[in-house]
């Protein structure tokens, strides 16, 4: 996870923005910290595992893009979110219009962009410990079944470890409105993974 300290990540990205020597080493840095949250984050909002691979490299490859426009107004954290979260709601459509083109094509071609190198460098599918049993495939499904922002919220306060600030700045909403999300969405959840539970029998209801 990211460095105690609220001003490391932010400084790291203000030295990807200024480019030079260092900026590599220092994009390299963010991604080694913050590859297993966004990779989970990814995997909760689109559980294929290869989709969800490709998408975490997208992410790390949109944050090289846009390090230009940086600025330390928030938390390096919600600024990182924000970035995934609209490139999985840009992927759910996508996939509405056009379901059979690979994530491939988002990234950039040349092997040698530095994105690229650093995404496929320090994020594989062996890096993040996904459970392949049944009743994580039965919460894969339950969170699929809520609506993007509850479901969202709860996935960035679980997989992230986001405050309630955070996660309202990303989502665009008030703090009381995210803990009213995530109260809900965990209660549906809970509804939907208690039957199972008790019966090992799962309602589709």
């Amino acid at each position: 996870m990211a460095d105690p300290s609220p001003d490391a990540d932010a400084d790291l990205m203000l030295c990807v923005k200024q480019g030079g020597p260092g900026a590599s080493d220092a994009f390299a840095q963010l991604v080694t910290r913050w590859k297993q949250p966004v990779m989970a984050f990814v995997f909760r909002t689109l559980p294929d595992p290869d989709e969800a691979e490709d998408l975490a490299q997208g992410v790390f490859v949109q944050l090289w893009r846009t390090a230009g426009r940086y600025q330390p107004t928030a938390r390096f954290s919600t600024f990182l979110f924000t970035l995934a979260r609209n490139l999985c709601l840009n992927e759910v459509r996508r996939r509405k219009r056009h379901p059979a083109e690979s994530l491939d094509e988002g990234l950039p071609e040349d092997e040698s962009h530095p994105a690229r190198q650093v995404a496929d460098r320090n994020i594989t599918s062996a890096d993040v410990a996904v459970e392949n049993s049944e009743l994580h495939a039965k919460v894969s499904e339950a969170l699929a079944d809520l609506p993007e922002k509850q479901r969202t919220a709860l996935i960035l306060c679980r997989e992230g470890e986001l405050s309630y600030e955070e996660i309202a700045a990303i989502l665009e909403t008030s703090v009381p409105a995210t803990k009213s999300l995530i109260h809900r969405a965990r209660e549906v959840l809970k509804a939907r993974l208690k039957p199972y539970l008790r019966t090992g029998e799962w309602s589709n209801s």
